[in-house]
Order: structure tokens, then C-alpha cells, then sequence
């Protein structure tokens, strides 16, 4: 049996768990790593990705019987679903996480956004302001490298400047922004880990068009840039290391996690402090599965609350044909949103929405570019007539997409499939998952706006999906909370159960907001660090 013992045990190598990796390395503190998923070599990715006959955020990357993951065209694969409603959104098992295939969008949480039950009567408020996190949302903006307007806050103030200018706009960005001026609906630079400039020691931006799902020269950041970091500190990350059991002792604190590899080996990770970062899914998949006659429910679930508030920003998908050419299909999949509807008033009835503008043309909606040529051909078109039509249409290719705020709600929730197990004998996530009015009624909201703004572009053919689309954002099932019978984490992300062990990631938001979840990740880890420092320095 493989033996692993550190200051602290880390379990996710994604952004989350590098960052505080490296963080805790950087003060001399001994920090150990289980990745269930490997080290992915980014050529050969890339390879994956160019034939592939179908792209999806996953096309690059291998899923394999010992580190599956779930699939965006096959919503059945590794997912249990009870419904009503299916969940749509995946991550991945690998040496750096889903950061591999996230678009790269890095907003802020708004400070009403951390008052949602004061504010407006709905959810929960968290136990954490806007004030307290400001620093490390800075601090992460610093680490991540992100490009962004420091003269425009977004309605989250600021305590200092981007690391970087901001992604130049696209000339659709521009078309845009000149046909909604003064309409209320206000263009704005999106704020992203990409670089404008070499930075980090790592390219600009290059314009390949495919943030999501690789891109080839890491402009775009990923967590194996601080994982790279992290391991010439001294952290020993352990890939193909699943985590599948999370041990007490008598005295209610962690006492090892286990682990297996593909040959089925066994292993056991020791440390005195313990962070599990392993996504939103696996996070309370874990958990739940270390049931014992010491915990009988799972570690860290005397509340029942393992599991439970899981929440996406659902998304209202809508596509048309511009009334003149606005050249998409450059540049990064978007550089430019609408951020002034996120909160108001009218979230006290229906949920606060994001638009954000893709440069990607139809390629959501349709295929775009992929299969529009097939498309016009079994129309009857040949030749040059079929080569303009191409041209004509692709060159004026509009996509919008509303990603909205979702509730938590106790009956959207994580459990352990009762049939179905992986290869370790885990049992699989069954998911039971319901949209609700509140999203509903903002995705509505959301169609009604799309077609007022096309028709400010003078568009034609407009396209709504007729279902919600995924944002690629699992949030909640680990809530962070002051109450222990409601929550559980505390403010600080220590179990209320387990005063050695804390939660991190998306899994411990108590609400979703509108804003891309990574940036608040990113945040939380660099607060959490610094409170793991001063645990260990100055004793427990």
C-alpha cells in the first residue's frame, strides 16, 4: 500500500486546490495532491480536438474507465438523472481540472450578490461580504492573470488595477456596442485569464477561436500553471490517485483519505489538515461514500446537507442572421458582455441574468461554420452560388447567450446511484435536479431581450433553443454557512463536523449570482490558504 503523508493533504489538483498548493508551499508548508485524472500533453489534446468529427468541451480529453467523467452530448454518461429536468453541466478528471476547457471568464461577484435574502427575499445570505472578499478577488485577479478595464468596475468596486488592458474588443463587439448605444443594454469588455500582453511567461492571445474546449498556447490560464509552481516548491501532486474514502477518528477529526490507482492498488494519504477541492460533483460523491459507524450519513453531513442546493446559471441560447456582415468566428469565444442586468429589483420575482456575446457564430446553436456548408449544399446550392451563400451567411452570424441566476433549493441535490458503481466500487452521482420558476421566469426575460436586440441589428432568422443549455457551472452541495445544522462549512470553510478538514470550490457558494463561479474559486482559495497558514504557524 502506498503511503503519502504531508502537512496538508489536497484532494483536486484543479484551480482551486493548485492555488492553495502553491500557496502553502511558497511558506515552507509540506502539501500533497490526489488527482483522480492525468497529466494531459496539450499536443496531443489539440490532435484529439482537430479530429474529432463532433467538438464539445470534452473532444480533446480522454475519459477512461478509472477517471470517467460526464459527457455535454450525452447528458446519460456517468450522471444517474431522476429529473424532471435534466443537468447539463461537466467537468473533467485531470492534472489541472476543468480549466482545461473553461471559456476563461472572470467576473466578479456583485456586492448584493452576498445578500440575496436581505435584499430581495429569496435564497440565503452569505455568511461572507463583498468587502471582506475584495482583497483575493484581487489578489486572484493578480495569480490568474486577468486582462480587463480597470476604469470600469461592473458594479463591483475596486481596490486596484488588472494585471493586464483588456482583450481587444472583436469588430462584432463593436457592431454591437454602436447599435444598443443608448438603448439601455450597455457593451462592456469581459473581464478574462487570458493574456493581452506576454505575461507570466506565457503568450498573448492569438486568436484561435477555441477557448473552450483547448487553448493550443496557453495564453488562456489553466491550474497547471500554479500546479507547475507548486511542484518546484516541493508539492508532490499524485495523478491517477482517486480519492474514494475520507477516514475520522475517535475524536471526530480526519484522520487519512484513501485512494486507488488503475492496476487497483491501494493507498492512504495522511497529513493534519485535509482540503477536499474536487469539483461540486465529486466533492459530496466523496463524502457520501465515507460512511461509517462513526459517521453512519457520510463525513461532514450531520446536517444533511451533503449534496443538496446544487445550482447552474441555466442558459437562454439564441442565434440570427445580422442585417450586414459583423465577421465572427475570431478571436476568443467572447470578449464582451451585458452586465447591467444582473441585479435590480426585479430579482426579488425572477432571476438577474448575464448576457454574454459570443464570437463563435452559430457554432453553439447549429455547428456554425462546421456544418453550414453541408447545410446550403442539400438546398440545392452549388458551386459559386454555393460559395457566396457562405460566405454571406457566415459572415453574419449572431449568437447570444443569458446565463441566470438559480436558487438553491434542497431538492436539487447529489446522491450515490444505488445500482450503478465505478471502478473502484463508488457508486455513481445520481442526480435530481429541477430548473425552478425563478430561472424560468429569467430565461423568458431573457428570450424577450434577445429579440429586442436583434432587431436593434436588424437581424433575421432569429433561433431560440427551444431547451436550457448548461453553463459548464455545478455549484452548491457543500454550503457555507454559520449555522451548522443548515450548512456544511463555516465562513473560514472548516466542516462543522471536522475541525480538520476543509471544503473548496464552487460547492461551498450558498448562492449562484450571475457571474462565471471560477474568479470566486480563486478567491476563496488564496482566503483559505492564508487561514491554513496561520493554523499550522501559530497551532491549532
Amino acid at each position: 500500500m502506498q503511503a503519502v503523508a504531508a502537512d496538508v493533504i489536497i484532494v483536486g489538483s484543479g484551480v482551486a486546490g493548485a492555488l492553495v498548493a502553491e500557496r502553502l508551499a511558497r511558506a515552507g508548508i509540506g502539501v500533497a495532491v490526489l488527482e483522480a485524472g492525468p497529466r494531459i500533453d496539450r499536443a496531443q489534446a489539440l490532435g484529439r480536438y482537430f479530429n474529432a468529427p463532433i467538438k464539445t468541451p470534452e473532444s480533446p480529453y480522454l475519459a477512461t474507465p478509472e477517471a470517467d467523467f460526464p459527457l455535454s452530448a450525452d447528458s446519460g454518461h456517468w450522471y444517474r438523472q431522476s429529473g424532471p429536468d435534466p443537468f447539463k453541466s461537466t467537468y473533467l478528471k485531470a492534472v489541472g481540472g476543468t480549466t482545461w476547457h473553461w471559456l476563461g471568464t472572470c467576473l466578479r461577484f456583485l456586492p448584493n450578490d452576498f445578500r440575496l435574502k436581505t435584499l430581495y427575499g429569496r435564497g440565503v445570505d452569505w455568511p461572507i461580504g463583498y468587502d471582506e472578499l475584495e482583497p483575493f478577488y484581487l489578489a486572484a485577479e493578480r495569480e490568474l492573470g486577468v486582462a480587463g478595464d480597470s476604469n470600469d468596475d461592473l458594479g463591483s468596486p475596486r481596490s486596484g488595477r488588472f494585471p493586464m488592458p483588456a482583450i481587444a474588443p472583436s469588430y462584432l463587439d463593436q457592431v454591437f456596442e454602436r447599435a444598443l448605444d443608448g438603448s439601455g443594454f450597455e457593451v462592456r469588455a469581459t473581464p478574462q485569464a487570458r493574456n493581452s500582453v506576454v505575461h507570466d511567461g506565457r503568450p498573448a492571445c492569438c486568436g484561435s477561436a477555441s477557448c473552450i474546449p483547448l487553448c493550443p498556447v496557453q495564453a488562456k490560464y489553466d491550474a497547471t500553471v500554479h500546479l507547475r509552481k507548486a511542484e518546484r516548491l516541493g508539492v508532490a501532486v499524485h495523478e491517477r490517485a482517486t480519492a474514494t474514502k475520507v477516514e475520522t477518528d475517535a475524536n471526530g477529526r480526519i484522520a487519512a483519505i484513501r485512494f486507488r490507482r488503475p492496476d487497483l492498488s491501494e493507498g492512504i494519504a495522511q497529513g493534519r489538515l485535509y482540503v477536499i477541492a474536487a469539483h461540486a460533483m465529486e466533492t459530496p460523491r466523496l463524502l457520501l461514500h465515507s460512511r461509517s459507524e462513526r459517521t453512519p450519513a457520510g463525513v461532514a453531513n450531520r446536517s444533511d446537507q451533503v449534496g443538496r442546493n446544487l445550482m447552474d446559471h441555466p442558459i437562454r441560447l439564441s442565434w440570427a442572421l445580422a442585417g450586414e456582415p459583423v465577421w465572427p468566428y475570431r478571436g476568443p469565444l467572447s470578449t464582451a458582455g451585458i452586465e447591467n442586468l444582473r441585479d435590480g429589483t426585479a430579482r426579488s420575482a425572477r432571476a438577474g441574468l448575464r448576457i454574454q456575446i459570443g464570437n463563435g457564430g452559430w457554432t453553439w446553436g447549429t455547428g456554425g461554420a462546421l456544418t453550414l456548408a453541408r447545410a446550403l449544399a442539400e438546398s440545392g446550392l452549388r458551386g459559386e452560388a454555393l460559395r457566396n451563400a457562405v460566405v454571406d451567411q457566415a459572415s453574419r452570424h449572431l449568437e447570444l447567450a443569458s446565463l441566470t441566476e438559480q436558487l438553491p433549493d434542497a431538492g436539487n441535490r447529489v446522491v450515490l446511484d444505488a445500482r450503478d458503481k465505478d471502478l473502484y466500487g463508488v457508486p455513481l452521482p445520481r442526480l435530481h435536479y429541477a430548473v425552478g420558476d425563478y430561472s424560468r421566469d429569467g430565461l423568458a426575460t431573457a428570450q424577450g431581450i434577445h429579440d429586442r436586440i436583434f432587431a436593434k441589428l436588424g437581424a433575421t432568422t432569429i433561433h431560440h433553443h427551444p431547451e436550457f443549455q448548461g453553463a459548464g457551472h455545478i455549484i452548491g452541495t457543500c454550503r457555507m454557512g454559520n449555522d451548522p445544522a443548515q450548512s456544511v462549512v463555516d465562513s473560514a470553510l472548516r466542516c462543522h463536523d471536522h475541525d480538520n478538514l476543509h471544503i473548496l470550490g464552487s460547492a461551498v457558494f450558498p448562492t449562484s449570482g450571475t457571474a462565471n463561479p471560477t474568479l470566486t474559486i480563486a478567491a476563496l482559495a488564496l482566503r483559505l490558504a492564508e487561514t491554513i497558514k496561520t493554523s499550522l504557524t501559530e497551532g491549532e
